[in-house]
């Protein structure tokens, strides 16, 4: 059985059903904690009664800085949203890490965005170096995956799409909301990932809702790509793509077609015009709530509560 860990700003703790025991340890990092396991174990066995597990504000238990890196078009839903037919080639882009934060913090819209998106994704943290031209096979997985988080890839849509800018629009600060937990996983949980069911709703109404089993680059062969031209090392994150259900979605072709007869600055015009018609784009004052587990319970990631904010809302 996986093990979660939960990080607040004075240290690791091991959840135990709605409890959580302190850890040992001296780490201050994720990297450092995954070479400390056995502390971890020594808290996950404790007969310690610990501390409420709702007495704890949770923070990311991803440390910055990091690499984060993110799969682009992952999942088969996701690509009929986006208007892709055929094959998906593999492709990845980065996102800053100071774009991370914690799982309950607000997620806070810039004054020159318009249009803000959410993406749950699965989250892999690194427990191993993985340098240039690793082959990962299946079976290689519990050697460079410690464990998995709850992410949310949010995304300033009116950036990336006019700018085809994926790296700003998608790195300001709190657009990468990671935890609650950190599940540390055991070699014999690898054999669940495609049971792990991803959720997400905004004011409860459900958006986002498959499993790994509509993801199209799974994890052992996305690490393989990655390792052909990107470092990794202990304590990083990949996000691995979400499903369908995004508020973002590709014309109609008929639409689609006339768009591309129309100069960029008109048909970008045209376009962000009948987006401003489509309510599920995030406002200050929504909730959005990710969670991903298995539906037995053998791995369960946590849930985050984020609040959306606008930047004139934020204390200065």
């Amino acid at each position: 059985m996986s093990t979660n860990v939960l990080r607040t700003a004075d240290g690791w703790w091991v959840v135990r059903d709605a409890r959580a025991v302190r850890i040992d340890t001296k780490a201050a990092t994720t990297a450092e904690l995954l070479a400390d396991r056995g502390a971890v174990r020594e808290a996950a066995a404790s007969a310690e009664p610990g501390t409420p597990v709702t007495d704890l504000v949770a923070i990311s238990p991803v440390t910055t800085p990091c690499r984060v890196v993110a799969q682009m078009v992952n999942y088969r839903s996701h690509a009929r949203d986006s208007g892709f037919t055929g094959d998906i080639p593999p492709a990845f882009f980065r996102k800053a890490s100071g774009s991370v934060c914690g799982p309950g913090d607000s997620v806070v819209r810039p004054r020159h965005v318009r249009f803000l998106d959410y993406e749950v994704e699965l989250g892999l943290v690194v427990g191993a170096p993985l340098p240039i031209g690793t082959v990962v096979e299946e079976r290689d997985l519990p050697s460079y995956v410690a464990g998995l988080v709850v992410t949310n890839d949010v995304s300033a849509r009116d950036v990336q799409l006019t700018r085809t800018q994926f790296y700003e629009s998608k790195s300001y600060p709190t657009f990468t909301p990671t935890g609650p937990y950190l599940a540390l996983l055991e070699v014999e949980d690898f054999a669940h990932l495609l049971d792990l069911r991803l959720k997400l709703s905004v004011n409860g109404d459900l958006r986002q809702d498959r499993t790994l089993s509509d993801m199209i680059v799974r994890p052992a062969r996305a690490l393989t790509l990655l390792a052909r031209f990107q470092t990794l090392d202990a304590g990083d994150l990949l996000l691995t793509g979400t499903p369908g259900g995004t508020a973002l979605k590709a014309p109609p072709k008929a639409i689609e077609k006339i768009g591309a007869l129309l100069p960029p600055a008109m048909k970008w015009k045209a376009f962000f015009k009948s987006q401003s018609k489509n309510p599920h784009y995030l406002r200050a004052g929504d909730v959005i709530t990710a969670a991903i587990a298995t539906p037995d319970g053998r791995i369960d990631l946590g849930e985050q509560r984020t609040p959306v904010a606008d930047a004139s809302q934020e204390p200065r």
